[in-house]
């Protein structure tokens, strides 16, 4: 994780912010890059090619992002307000890195960082926008793996029968459209990290598959005979319970306790509130021009985005954060003003349900107007509302009927619950 170094000078001028910034680094460790902190006073040059801040309190704070690695300039005026400590926190980390100040977040990032030097598997557990693929970047950058590929998989994201051919690769010729032969990411990861990101949703006949894999280390592609040995790291994020889903046998129990060696769980935004000021500068900084001062977010606005409950997490609050930027143009901060969160879904209709008896809401977004994608999705859940409703909240009937199958029936109903459609997801989560 990342070191501050900086001279007696600065640390002098700065020490009261200085020495909270390094009480938040000192949990994590400091094995990782070095951080220079330099007063803006200070007349050494900053050496060429290492990540720098330069630091300074005035009367009206600001930060910028400078061309090159990690360079920033810093104004602040308390060193004990929660947008200073934010910011400097968001400046020294580098981009793609876990950034924390809540003290539950900061031990998951200490953990992770002492597994990262073992073989042990990891699976991560979370809702979907929490930062499961950035902890796991973080668990491969700090491996002795580092050196090697890192391969990022979404198990959802893919179509069932091309699933099993990407992971695991396949011969010219083995199944229709197979016009060459393809190594899979399986070995494309070979003597780095697999990620293997939504992994509740692989189909149960894969997953036997990737079972044997795991124990083996080597993998058949598709159309093969002969087995190749690979040297991969695995780790898997589900965004679901995977107890519950092996229980209702959605999810081999053998895989289950194969991948869950040791497990990590990141709680939702609404439940870490003191990330949330971190993790808004850190955003604003990726965002905001380089070279030119971006807008300060004050206290107010701070305030603001920690009372929020994120059901969209970290993606929505950087939906957020880009809004308040364009809002902002001119002004010298970011205030309540400027803050709009993502639009729920508002339920205004109801239909009858045959689940339990009870009327289940149908959803009509706030905003988005008669956009053609709007209204297919309004479309889509109510067919699939009904269609669930008609079978007594059966998944497997429901799926059938529909011409889908069960996966594809689970990702849609997930991507309702995103979208805000929660009523919906539950009432058909109600049976497997």
């Amino acid at each position: 994780m990342t070191a501050l170094e900086f001279s007696e000078a600065t640390n002098r001028a700065h020490s009261p912010l200085l020495a909270r910034a390094r009480a938040v680094f000192g949990v994590m460790g400091s094995r990782g890059e070095a951080v220079i902190v330099a007063d803006a006073d200070e007349k050494a040059a900053l050496p060429a090619g290492t990540a720098a801040i330069t630091i300074a309190r005035a009367a009206h704070p600001s930060v910028t992002r400078r061309e090159g690695r990690g360079r920033h300039v810093l104004a602040y005026c308390d060193p004990v307000r929660e947008a200073s400590l934010a910011a400097l926190v968001a400046c020294a980390t580098s981009e793609g890195m876990p950034i924390a100040v809540d003290p539950e977040s900061l031990s998951i990032i200490a953990l992770a960082e002492r597994l990262a030097a073992s073989e042990i598997p990891v699976l991560i557990n979370g809702p979907t926008g929490t930062g499961k693929e950035v902890l796991s970047r973080f668990i491969h950058q700090h491996s002795p793996r580092r050196d090697g590929p890192f391969v990022a998989v979404n198990c959802a994201a893919m179509p069932e029968t091309m699933l099993e051919a990407m992971l695991f690769g396949h011969q010219k010729g083995s199944f229709t459209g197979a016009t060459g032969s393809n190594e899979g990411f399986f070995r494309a990861a070979d003597g780095g990290t697999l990620l293997l990101d939504e992994i509740a949703e692989m189909p149960l006949a894969l997953q036997a598959k990737l079972l044997r894999t795991l124990q083996e280390g080597e993998v058949v592609p598709i159309g093969g005979t002969k087995p190749i040995k690979i040297d991969v790291r695995v780790i898997a994020c589900a965004n679901r319970d995977l107890p519950l889903e092996v229980q209702e046998g959605r999810f081999r129990a053998d895989l289950y306790y194969r991948l869950n060696v040791f497990p990590l769980a990141l709680a939702p935004l609404r439940e870490r509130a003191e990330d949330i000021a971190p993790l808004a500068f850190a955003l604003l900084l990726r965002h905001a021009p380089k070279g030119v001062p971006a807008p300060w977010i004050n206290d107010a606005a701070l305030a603001m985005l920690k009372s929020h409950g994120w059901p969209g997490n970290v993606r929505e609050l950087e939906n957020v954060v880009r809004r308040a930027l364009l809002l902002s143009q001119g002004c010298a901060s970011i205030g309540p003003e400027h803050i709009h969160f993502d639009s729920p879904a508002r339920l205004v209709e109801a239909a009858p349900s045959a689940i339990g008896g009870e009327t289940v809401p149908v959803p009509i977004p706030v905003s988005g107007g008669r956009k053609l994608s709007n209204i297919v999705q309004i479309h889509e859940a109510r067919t699939i509302m009904a269609t669930l409703a008609n079978c007594g909240g059966s998944r497997v009937e429901a799926a059938r009927q529909l011409g889908i199958s069960e996966r594809t029936l689970r990702y849609r109903l997930a991507s309702f619950r995103e979208a805000g459609i929660a009523s919906v997801a539950n009432v058909a989560g109600a049976r497997a």
